[in-house]
């Protein structure tokens, strides 16, 4: 019961501070938004060549969603080298609070601001484009991304911890991040490019998450895509998780 309060406190502290700055909260939508509506219009050009039935906004929304939840998980350790600096994680050090409570708290934080972000993209995508997504695959879509997100915040943490100055995180995160945005089909899907490029995509994680989001969009349960997505994107974040909480409980024992 413990781990759960402090879980709890841990949460509502680090929510109760993005509500009272959410400007961060919107700049990380008005990216995915800008795709949306200008860079929409060109994947519905060439739509055809994805597919007859290839609904252009069900290939693109998921994909954006994804795009959220990569870069806003990925750059969440800039907080945590701000925390640093500001001794909140020095104070924390010295009350009983569980370790691994600490990191917790966080990352669910970061899930709750990905929920809350997907469903106004994908809001915004049913109303401007009239996106019909299917309502369960929807659902199921944004917690399959949210739990891709836990996994990769906690990472973040980790080396926002390990690099302790925001120069060297960012050089880190910046040279991981884009070749992982382009190989994992965000922008357009990997089965139009060549073969060399989808089989290095295929390396990719983020490109089966992808890939499954899409399909539950459609409402394609029984897609190979689906579960081959799920499995990838469960078992690395438990990885990604795994290790954020050894560096948590280190550099905070």
């Amino acid at each position: 019961m413990t781990f759960v309060r402090d879980t709890r406190l841990v949460f509502w502290s680090q929510l109760r501070s993005n509500l009272r700055n959410p400007v961060w909260v919107m700049i990380g939508l008005t990216q995915p938004i800008l795709y949306l509506v200008l860079f929409g219009p060109l994947v519905k050009g060439v739509s055809s060549s994805f597919g007859a039935s290839s609904d252009p906004w069900k290939l693109l929304t998921p994909a954006l969603v994804i795009q959220i939840g990569l870069f806003g998980a990925m750059f969440a350790g800039f907080a945590i080298v701000s925390e640093l600096r500001s001794g909140v994680i020095e104070r924390q050090r010295v009350t009983p609070a569980a370790r691994g409570a600490l990191l917790l708290g966080r990352v669910l934080k970061d899930m709750v601001v990905l929920i809350v972000q997907a469903l106004v993209l994908v809001a915004v995508a049913m109303l401007a484009f009239d996106l019909r997504p299917d309502p369960l695959g929807l659902v199921l879509s944004v917690l399959l991304i949210s739990v891709m997100a836990a996994g990769l915040a906690s990472a973040s943490y980790a080396l926002g911890l390990w690099a302790k100055e925001e120069g060297t995180l960012a050089s880190v995160l910046n040279s991981v991040s884009v070749p992982i945005m382009l190989l994992s089909g965000i922008l357009l899907p990997m089965s139009v490019g060549p073969q060399w490029l989808q089989d290095i995509a295929k390396v990719n994680p983020f490109s089966h998450t992808v890939d499954a989001a899409r399909a539950l969009f459609r409402g394609d349960f029984g897609s190979s895509d689906v579960y081959v997505g799920t499995t990838v994107t469960i078992a690395l974040a438990l990885v990604l998780m795994v290790i954020g909480a050894r560096s948590f409980a280190r550099e905070n024992a």
